[in-house]
């Protein structure tokens, strides 16, 4: 691996903006391909199934009753004695949306880089590949408590405002436990950001026919989330991308462990079997419930670790055809 290609690998507790800004030479190889036909009414770059006037010329066949005439071709019509019409693939556009969890859970991290650094690390390189393809680029960035909307342009500004909330967001992480709620001016005890919640604002903002990347470690995923995916993946291309770190998978160890929050100590078995077994459990429990639901949807999930080659990883998945 070149020296280039590892200083674009996330590293690190908290993002670098300079990281996020090279992120642009990875992206150049990604291309950002619809799942399903596009459903948006909007002029654009992107193939679907739709038939109409449009860039592509697709194929010739026998006029039918109700075809534009100004499609027939006339040199085949003129060769066979019969009317032929031409088709063409018409071109649709497709913005990109991404939904990025920076909340505090997300603060964590064994190797390489905390989970937080790889969900924005993901985010920046799809905005700049949706950048390269000519695709309008959108997003909704939210942390424990607050939530900030980039309103889709096709423009470097809509990127570079992604990585600046981006980075903003990320560095207001402390701890991996959420922060005390706060009073709110009417009285109220100031309410966290849930997974739910965030979805459902996401079907406000997401547009029908776009395709809609969802960056988090779903740790509060659960039945009231699933119906919001549900309603999501109906009229937009819903991808999810889940970020864990190895050291949530497994955990060995030779002997006990004595863990702290700074006030109180409390010792693990880490180095029985059955404490292992169950620790292992809980994590691939979560992972089933969220592998599960995707498959009953019909949603692609990618599953990426602090440790891996984010790159390569998003290189397999979305790498340009030859």
């Amino acid at each position: 691996m070149s020296n280039l290609q590892q200083d674009l690998n996330p590293r690190g507790a908290y993002t670098e903006l300079a990281a996020l800004l090279r992120c642009r030479f990875s992206a150049q190889d990604l291309k950002l391909f619809a799942h399903q036909p596009a459903r948006s009414l909007l002029s654009g770059g992107e193939r679907t199934r739709f038939r109409g006037r449009g860039m592509d010329f697709e194929e010739v066949r026998l006029y039918q009753p109700g075809d534009d005439i100004r499609s027939i071709d006339w040199r085949v019509t003129a060769r066979t004695q019969v009317a032929h019409t031409k088709i063409f693939r018409e071109e649709r556009e497709r913005p990109v949306f991404m939904l990025v969890d920076q909340r505090s859970p997300l603060f964590f991290g064994s190797t390489r880089c905390f989970k937080s650094v790889l969900a924005a690390h993901i985010a920046a390189l799809l905005g700049w590949a949706a950048l390269a393809n000519g695709d309008r680029l959108g997003a909704l960035v939210f942390g424990d408590y607050n939530q900030r909307d980039v309103r889709p342009r096709r423009s470097k500004h809509a990127v570079l405002e992604l990585l600046y909330q981006l980075q903003d967001y990320n560095h207001r992480l402390t701890s991996p436990i959420t922060p005390a709620p706060t009073q709110l001016p009417s009285g109220e005890m100031q309410k966290p950001n849930s997974l739910n919640e965030m979805l459902a604002d996401a079907r406000r903002i997401a547009k029908p026919g776009c395709a809609l990347f969802i960056i988090s470690d779903f740790h509060d995923l659960d039945n009231n989330a699933e119906q919001q995916l549900f309603e999501l993946a109906r009229h937009t291309d819903v991808t999810l991308i889940h970020v864990y770190d190895q050291l949530e998978r497994q955990l060995i160890s030779n002997s006990p462990l004595t863990i702290s929050n700074g006030r109180e100590r409390l010792q693990l078995a880490a180095n029985e079997k059955a404490f292992q077994q169950a620790y292992q459990h809980q994590f691939d429990q979560q992972l089933t419930l969220l592998t599960n639901i995707c498959k009953r949807l019909r949603i692609p999930l990618l599953s990426y670790a602090t440790q891996d080659d984010i790159q390569d990883g998003l290189r397999k998945a979305f790498g340009r055809k030859k």
